[in-house]
């Protein structure tokens, strides 16, 4: 007989859904939203709907299994847990005594998992061998610099604030892909009255029912944001007040913004001036007016320093202090109180650090140590690191171990060594937070593991002990662990008991600059922070030029889209992708619509169906994010194209400065 019982999303959206998930059995049948995270409003993406079908579909890896063939041939023998996990602690042990520690490198992201399946008894196992550390800025590493040196992550304003604004810049973003649940507060607000400006290179849906679309080349936010600034201060609409009693830097701010005329944005941009103009006088002129800052315009050469341009507006132009007025990133410094260093039990060690943007180089370049046990869990590197080529070409070196914890059979699990079936959330307990939302979720298992597959907690608690490197009373339940993070946070550890879910303060919805206030050291924002000033190139503020050039023209981006998140859920596509490409671009290249089309650059290439469409700028190619190599006629992603390049704060991937050729054939 069926039962409904409570569960939560963890996956990397900014929303945190709660969820009424059907089970029969022991095993889900049904995914529906419920009502007790009172901003997801009891309904669901289809994504997460249809998460059955990675549960007990094609391709679930359900044992644990050992590399028989040729890397990459995917033949594998299944074998015992004992066998697995005595393998793994064996070449983990043999990789420390030869090389070092440091040989050891841990893999791992972990946008789609939550408090308990990462940095609990994982990284108690890899601080204890002095392993290799990961730099962990595929994504938002540029913003939450910014964020931080700006504002030290203050609290931004609550979605469902919205629907009180006049004004509703939605910069970098596409709720309709990624937070479907601030479409309709955006809806709600446009029907009593407020305009909506989007600012992205391609017509969105939300960007079809705005008032004002921005397509700026991509890299050309920065120019944007400098040049509203300038006209702030020099048509005298800066609020100088308010920037003398809250803000350090805004004579240094306006200096970098002079140059910055609405002409010159226009020319580096390819926005209009025009439309620039119409831009700034209807930010300026606007109250409340809120700008959400979506993470696309971070991943290129100046994805820091557009950030915190961005960011400074509300500043600059007094648009704080009132209900809906302000910005929103992430708010996930809500839960700083959260203590991952009880659950780990291990401080990290001063090992090197590297960047995993850069793994095909690490991989490849022979270090000393050298990398000879890869352990790779909630992430998918040949689906989302830039560079693939380079990426596959070091996991196929025969002289290294790799490890893969995964759920499903991913294009790196293909090139493994050793692959360990993990559960899902649905079939462990976990505890996870909104990073737009403020809400903190718990959940319990609803679902039976399918086939053997194990929690990475579980996994990882064993691996020590195995290797002599537990100690007595150290937490590894899900219970234990949940108490050890939230030991200093006993109000929401009450509530977590309650029911599940709990906010920071009851319903709490800041008004920033009332009751929520910049976490910096001296409470005040700080527009020209000296620490990113000295690492950005060029200067916080300084643009860098566009990387095309005559034989790589075109700028390929790669967003998400409303199929996957990131590269999770990929496999349960069976299409070919298809890139989308201006008629303007498409023209002289002879290439319409279901044309096989090339794209390349000295890194690689990638073979796809054609769609022309205006809904891209000219001089832009669209191919999504979280393809599989199964998604293209050449095995093949966009991530192939992209640099390993990093931006100008953060070291973040620079995806969208990839520059290609496109041809048919």
């Amino acid at each position: 007989m069926a039962q409904t019982l409570p569960s939560a999303c963890p996956l990397d959206c900014p929303d945190a859904c709660s969820l009424d998930v059907q089970v029969a059995d022991g095993r889900v049948v049904k995914v529906d939203g419920s009502r007790r995270n009172p901003y997801t409003q009891g309904f669901i993406c289809s994504k997460v709907r249809h998460f059955p079908d990675l549960l007990y579909g094609e391709g679930r890896v359900l044992h644990p299994a050992v590399r028989r063939g040729g890397k990459g041939e995917g033949r594998f023998e299944r074998i015992s847990w004992d066998a697995a996990l005595d393998l793994a602690a064996e070449k983990l042990r043999a990789a420390r005594e030869r090389f070092g520690g440091e040989s050891i490198l841990p893999f791992f992201y972990g946008g789609s998992n939550g408090f308990l399946t990462q940095e609990t008894t994982d990284a108690r196992l890899f601080h204890r061998l002095g392993a290799s550390r990961l730099a962990r800025t595929v994504c938002a590493a540029p913003t939450g610099r910014a964020a931080t040196g700006l504002y030290g992550k203050m609290a931004g304003v609550a979605l469902p604030d919205y629907v009180h604004a006049r004004l509703i810049v939605l910069w970098g973003g596409n709720p309709h892909a990624t937070g479907i649940h601030l479409v309709p507060v955006i809806q709600e607000a446009q029907r009593r009255g407020a305009k909506l400006v989007v600012i992205d290179p391609r017509r969105i849906p939300l960007a079809k029912k705005a008032d004002l679309h921005l397509a700026p080349r991509p890299g050309g936010d920065l120019p944007i944001a400098l040049a509203l600034h300038r006209h702030l201060f020099e048509t005298g609409q800066a609020d100088l007040a308010f920037l003398a009693e809250h803000a350090h830097g805004a004579e240094e701010l306006r200096a970098r913004a002079l140059p910055w005329t609405f002409e010159r944005a226009a020319e580096v941009s390819g926005v209009p001036v025009e439309e620039l103009e119409l831009f700034a006088r209807l930010y300026a002129e606007s109250s409340p007016a809120v700008v959400r800052s979506g993470w696309g315009y971070e991943r290129n050469r100046n994805g820091g320093s557009a950030v915190a341009a961005v960011l400074a507006l509300p500043a600059v132009a007094g648009k704080f202090g009132v209900r809906g007025g302000g910005y929103t990133m992430s708010n996930s410094g809500l839960w700083s109180t959260i203590d991952r260093a009880a659950a780990s039990c291990e401080p990290e060690p001063a090992t090197r650090l590297l960047n995993m943007n850069r793994l095909g180089e690490d991989l490849l370049q022979r270090q000393d140590p050298p990398i000879s046990v890869l352990f790779v869990y909630n992430c998918n590197p040949v689906a989302t690191m830039p560079n693939q080529a380079k990426v596959v070409q070091g996991l196929r070196r025969e002289d290294l171990f790799t490890i893969v914890s995964e759920q499903v059979w991913t294009d790196t699990a293909h090139l493994a060594d050793l692959v360990l079936p993990a559960t899902t959330f649905f079939e462990h307990d976990e505890m996870s937070r909104g990073y737009g939302a403020m809400i903190l979720n718990a959940s319990t298992a609803v679902a039976e593991p399918a086939g053997e597959a194990r929690p990475n907690y579980a996994v990882f608690a064993d691996l020590c002990r195995r290797l002599g490197l537990d100690r007595p009373g150290e937490p590894e339940t899900p219970d234990e662990l949940r108490a050890a993070l939230l030991h200093r946070s006993p109000r929401i550890q009450a509530d977590t008991a309650r029911d599940g879910f709990s906010f920071p303060d009851t319903g709490w919805t800041p008004v920033q600059f009332v009751d929520a206030f910049p976490l910096t050291p001296d409470r005040k924002i700080h527009l020209v922070p000296p620490a990113l000033d000295q690492e950005a190139p060029r200067g916080l503020y300084g643009y860098q030029d566009d990387p095309a050039t005559a034989a790589w023209p075109l700028a390929l981006i790669s967003p998400a889209t409303g199929k996957t998140i990131s590269s999770s859920l990929g496999h349960l596509s069976q299409e070919t992708a298809v890139v989308e490409i201006h008629p303007a671009d498409a023209a002289p290249r002879g290439i319409v619509s279901g044309d096989t089309v090339r794209l390349w650059n000295d890194l690689g290439e990638v073979h796809v169906p054609a769609r022309v469409s205006a809904d891209v700028r000219p001089g832009v190619v669209f191919l999504p994010k979280g393809l599989w190599n199964r998604h293209t006629l050449s095995g093949t992603t966009s991530n192939a194209l992209s640099p390993d390049t990093f931006s100008d704060l953060g070291a973040g991937a620079c995806f969208n400065d990839a520059r290609v050729q496109v041809a048919k054939g």
